[in-house]
C-alpha cells in the first residue's frame, strides 16, 4: 500500500525505517517543524525529516496538518493508509478521513491503560508490572480506537523511560508491518475496553522534583520514570540539582529524608523508610559527574536535599 507517514522524535525512526524497507511505499512523510536546540537555539530539523530527506521521500514540515495548504499536499500523496508514531499534534477529521483506509497509530501502551502522550513514563512511575506496544485504528478520541495487535512485555523493575521507549519502539516496528499487511488482507480491529481506562499526561519540569519524602522504591520509581526527560532534579541548598538513577537501600533506616551522608564509595540520602544511593548527579551550571566526586567538594555535612522547590 501507498504510505503516509506521521511522527517526530528519534522512537519514530524504526517504525518508518521497517515500513520504507517494507514492500509498501512511504509516499511521504508528515513531521514537526524544526526545533531550536543548544544554547545558540539553532533550527534543527527532526529525527523523521532527516530519514526522510536523505531517503528521497517528500516531505511536509507542520504542526497544522489540517490547513488547507497542508491538506491539498497531503491528498496529492492519494495515500491508502496513514501510519502514526508519536507525531506531536492532534489529527483532525479532514486530515484522518485523507488516506482511503483512515490512520493506524503504534501506542507504547496496553490500551485503554495510560492514552495520552506519556504512556511509558506513567507505567514506570506508577510502578506496572508490564508495558505494552498496541496499533490501534486512529479516530477523533485519545487514543480511543479499537485495536489491530498488541504486544505485552514484563518490565524488570530497572528500566528508565528513555531505554524503554527505544526498546518498545524496536519491537513495535514489525508489528506496524504486519499490521499494515493483515489490514490489506481485510483484517478488521477488535474494540477497546469500555472499563480501566488511564491517562499518561504530558510530564513537565515540575513532575521531575525529587523530595525524599518517599519511600526508596517510589523514588526509584520516580526517577526512572523522568529519565531522561523532563529529567529528575532536586535542591541543593535552594539550587536545583539534577539527579540521574538511584539505587533504593530499604534497610537503611539512620538518615531523615533528604539527609546526605557520604563515604569514599557512595552516597547515601535519606528517605521515608529507607534511603537511596545517588549515581551521578549534574549541580547547577556543571556537567554530570559521580555523586562521590560532588559530595567531596559539597561539604555534605550540612546539606539536606530536596528542601525547597523551584
Amino acid at each position: 500500500m501507498n504510505i503516509l507517514f506521521a511522527g517526530t522524535p528519534e522512537v519514530a525512526l524504526p517504525t518508518l525505517r521497517a515500513l520504507n524497507d517494507s514492500d509498501n511505499t512511504v509516499v511521504g512523510v508528515l513531521t514537526r517543524p524544526p526545533a531550536r536546540k543548544g544554547r545558540k537555539a539553532t533550527l534543527v530539523p527532526s529525527p523523521v525529516a532527516t530519514y526522510a530527506s536523505e531517503n528521497g521521500i517528500p516531505l511536509i514540515e507542520t504542526s497544522q496538518p489540517s490547513d488547507v495548504d497542508t491538506l491539498e499536499r497531503i491528498k496529492s500523496l492519494v495515500p491508502d493508509i496513514g501510519v502514526v508514531v508519536a507525531y506531536g499534534a492532534i489529527l483532525k477529521p479532514d486530515v484522518l478521513e485523507a488516506p482511503r483506509r483512515g490512520w493506524i497509530n503504534l501506542h507504547f501502551s496496553d490500551l485503554p491503560r495510560w492514552r495520552g502522550a506519556a504512556p511509558v513514563q506513567h507505567a514506570i512511575w506508577n510502578r506496572d508490572a508490564e508495558v505494552a506496544t498496541s496499533v490501534f485504528q486512529l479516530d477523533e478520541g485519545l487514543d480511543t480506537g479499537p485495536v489491530y495487535s498488541r504486544q505485552v512485555f514484563p518490565l524488570r523493575g530497572d528500566e528508565t523511560s528513555g531505554a524503554l521507549l527505544e526498546s518498545l519502539s524496536l519491537k513495535g516496528a514489525l508489528q506496524v508491518v504486519n499490521v499494515v499487511r493483515a489490514i490489506n488482507q481485510g483484517e478488521v480491529p477488535v474494540p477497546q475496553a469500555t472499563e480501566g481506562a488511564t491517562y499518561a499526561r504530558q510530564l513537565s519540569r515540575s513532575d521531575g522534583f525529587i523530595d525524599f519524602s518517599e519511600s526508596p522504591e517510589v523514588l526509584d520509581a520516580h526517577v526512572r520514570a523522568v529519565t531522561p526527560a523532563p529529567g529528575a532534579w532536586t535542591t541543593l541548598r535552594g539550587t536545583p540539582m539534577k539527579i540521574g538513577p538511584i539505587t533504593p537501600l530499604p534497610d537503611i533506616d539512620e538518615l531523615s529524608p533528604g539527609q546526605v551522608f557520604a563515604t569514599k564509595k557512595a552516597v547515601l540520602v535519606g528517605c521515608r523508610d529507607g534511603a537511596v544511593r545517588l549515581g551521578e548527579v549534574a549541580p547547577a551550571g556543571k556537567k554530570w559527574m559521580a555523586s562521590t566526586d560532588w559530595a567531596r567538594g559539597a561539604r555534605v555535612g550540612d546539606v539536606r536535599l530536596g528542601e525547597v522547590s523551584l
